[in-house]
């Protein structure tokens, strides 16, 4: 892979993250779970702090500290805006991806009604399919479902075209499965939808962020949304609207709130320490692109010594620096990938759920579901737990994906998810424990 970013230095980016020095019965942990949730980085975690110790105020107040966290809500918006690709005013921060969709549903079933359709994947986490199906059983609106193609738990054209029609309104993809980690052709999906319906797309990115570069633009979303804990930062949702669409549907809300976009879609008051966090994780990832060896150096451009701090976004940088970054990041993976993918064919009684073939490392992340014999993967989960390499079991609530497969009512499967801070060591430590498990 071609990438004009400086490579991923493990050593020095480790050292970044303090979760990564832990140790368990003398051994060194593996984080193999992020697809559950990433680790962070110092920075982030100071962020957070630093807001919480200079001393906290509400929005929109006379005092000093109530403008400071004015600015560093808009400070959030920008930031989440040039990780998305788009204006300040079309990303909403919220609890999580779960919540803002369904808020986002409520507001779209008063558009629906019957006899039009609404498109959803069994190839998708359960947070992208149960707010539409919601919104068209609210609507009496009709669901239409979209299969994957079970050899390779890729999302399948022919289904979906099957799907579409001229009634079609809704269509919600994932652009990658939490459980596989199958990347959708968004190209195709998109030219598919546009050229039959007049449907709004609605993509769910949570599991793409921290492996590829986000351009809400490129994709032509109209909707997307995606989660900061599964990028470096702290529990906090984000969900992209066109403007026009943010600004003409009309979004659940207390009467004195503001009705304005993007915060006319961000009900409550907001978790201003967990926006310190998202400006710091973004800037985390803007440092891997613009030279800083490994992240952006502590404090610099995190917020740390107050909104608005320096570093890449003071530099005017932030999102060319951004898309450096996750091409660095998706070189580093795709290493990971050939390599586990090679490794694991030496481990006796395995299967692998998803593309299997490392030619084809770049259409996937590295989140691998497999099953080996008849273990039970809770058991696999557990041992190897006990060695301190953390994993995932069950279905990750990708529900109907393991029903597709026939694999819920037995366990679901064993889900290892590398990220960028996963080394090629790790790799080989967690294939020697599934061949002694196996043995």
């Amino acid at each position: 892979m071609q990438t004009g970013a400086r490579p991923i230095d493990p050593e020095t980016l480790r050292a970044r993250f303090p979760s990564l020095s832990r140790t368990l019965g003398g051994r060194p942990c593996i984080f193999a779970d992020s697809p559950g949730g990433t680790q962070t980085p110092e920075s982030v975690i100071e962020a957070m702090a630093g807001h919480l110790r200079r001393g906290v105020s509400n929005e929109g107040g006379a005092g000093v500290t109530s403008g400071e966290t004015d600015t560093l809500i808009e400070d959030a918006h920008r930031a989440a805006a040039d990780f998305l690709g788009s204006r300040p005013d079309e990303v909403a921060i919220g609890a999580n991806m779960t919540t803002l969709a369904f808020a986002l549903s409520r507001s779209l079933a008063r558009t629906l009604g019957p006899g039009d359709e609404v498109v959803v994947s069994t190839l998708d986490h359960d947070a992208n399919i149960a707010p539409w199906v919601a919104a068209a059983r609210d609507s009496g609106a009709t669901v239409r479902w979209v299969d994957f193609k079970p050899g390779d738990c890729t999302l399948d054209p022919a289904s979906l075209h099957a799907a579409l029609s001229r009634r079609t309104r809704i269509v919600a993809l994932t652009l990658a499965s939490n459980a596989v980690g199958s990347v959708t052709d968004a190209a195709e999906a998109v030219a598919a939808v546009r050229s039959a319906t007049e449907a709004l797309i609605i993509f769910d990115a949570v599991h793409l962020a921290p492996h590829r570069t986000i351009d809400v633009t490129a994709l032509d979303a109209d909707f997307l949304f995606c989660s900061s804990y599964k990028f470096f930062g702290p529990h906090l949702g984000l969900m992209f609207g066109r403007i026009d669409l943010l600004d003409g549907l009309r979004p659940y809300k207390v009467a004195p709130s503001s009705d304005v976009s993007p915060h006319r879609w961000e009900t409550g008051t907001g978790n201003h320490e967990g926006m310190a966090g998202l400006v710091a994780a973004i800037d985390y990832l803007a440092g891997l692109g613009s030279g800083a060896g490994g992240g952006a150096p502590d404090g610099e451009g995190t917020g740390v010594e107050g909104p608005g701090a320096g570093g890449v976004a003071a530099a005017g940088g932030r999102r060319p620096a951004l898309v450096r970054a996750g091409e660095a990041i998706a070189a580093w993976e795709a290493g990971l990938t050939v390599r586990w993918l090679q490794g694991l064919e030496s481990v006796p009684g395995v299967r692998l759920y998803g593309i299997a073939d490392p030619g084809r490392a770049g259409e996937r992340t590295p989140t691998f579901a497999i099953r080996v014999g008849d273990l039970h993967p809770r058991f696999i989960a557990e041992s190897l737990g006990l060695a301190g390499i953390f994993v995932w079991d069950g279905n990750y609530y990708a529900q109907r994906l393991m029903e597709r497969l026939d694999l819920e009512d037995s366990g679901g499967a064993v889900r290892i998810g590398f990220c960028h801070f996963n080394t090629p060591e790790e790799v080989d430590l967690i294939l020697d424990e599934l061949r002694r498990l196996a043995g």
